[in-house]
């Protein structure tokens, strides 16, 4: 094997002229590539664009596999490399990291070819595409629970997956961040000082995530929620309320007799029987 050729610059030489000659090392390769794949384009012979488009996935060249992929496609819809064309294509899409693309493409494999060796791979790819789709928990979250269904559904599908765990644990990672956002929605109208919104919010969080580490706080915060609301109450209102509030607060240290807010808890109760015995129990 012969040698590279020395460069034509000494030891002092800036990297701009650096560059260029490495650029002129890797011409001829990057001549050969474009030259090879201008050839498959122009090809009628559907094994020559097939062989190509395979070695540019090789490569990492999707931009490339994927237009000689779409026309293979056409080419062999009906013979038996149709699977092998529908998967490379789907994966090169994948590969693009264009994920709404490449969950399409995937789940549309997985209709066409259910019994496929590649189905398994491109029914989790495409919720894993899914996925990656989905949005921080400040935002809308329709694309996470699509995801968490698909994730579901792939696994009543391949239920002896080796991807079962992967599964669970990207189906952990989303259900997390429903519940962070709906335990921020509830605080977001506490903050706002829409008490009676924030109770209903935080009561509902409780009973959605039973076993939330958020638990404790949403408890908490719907037994101030229900003191500000009771306390500032209009009369005809202020009695069902106080005793609300202070169901709110035996409920939360039913819970959580060891916590740390306990006190503080302990403090708003006592305010709350006070209000309490000083409130009529019936109107004049």
């Amino acid at each position: 094997m012969g040698s590279l050729p020395l460069p034509p610059f000494g030891p002092n030489a800036t990297m701009s002229a650096v560059r260029k000659y490495l650029l002129l090392l890797l011409l001829p390769v990057l001549l050969s590539a474009c030259s090879e794949f201008n050839k498959a384009l122009k090809s009628t012979d559907a094994n020559y664009k097939l062989e190509v488009a395979e070695k540019m996935m090789a490569k990492e060249s999707w931009d490339r596999a994927i237009p000689l992929l779409e026309e293979l496609i056409v080419l062999t819809r009906g013979t038996q490399q149709s699977e092998k064309v529908n998967y490379l294509h789907a994966k090169s899409t994948y590969g693009m990291k264009d994920y709404t693309l490449a969950s399409y493409y995937l789940a549309n494999f997985t209709r066409t070819f259910p019994t496929s060796r590649y189905a398994e791979e491109c029914a989790f790819l495409s919720a894993y595409c899914q996925y990656m789709n989905s949005p921080n928990y400040e935002l809308d979250q329709t694309e996470t629970r699509n995801a968490m269904n698909q994730m579901q559904l792939f696994l009543v599908r391949f239920p002896q997956s080796t991807l079962k765990d992967s599964c669970n644990t990207l189906i952990d990672a989303m259900r997390m961040k429903l519940e962070v956002k709906d335990f921020h929605a509830a605080n977001q109208y506490y903050h706002m000082r829409n008490y009676q919104a924030a109770g209903v919010a935080f009561r509902n969080f409780t009973r959605q995530w039973p076993n939330s580490k958020y638990r404790e706080d949403a408890m908490y915060f719907t037994l101030q929620s229900d003191h500000q609301l009771a306390v500032n109450s209009v009369e005809s209102k202020k009695l069902e309320r106080l005793q609300e509030a202070v169901r709110s607060y035996h409920n939360f240290a039913d819970a959580f007799p060891q916590s740390a807010l306990l006190e503080d808890a302990g403090k708003l109760h006592k305010i709350l029987e006070a209000a309490l015995a000083a409130t009529p129990t019936s109107k004049p």
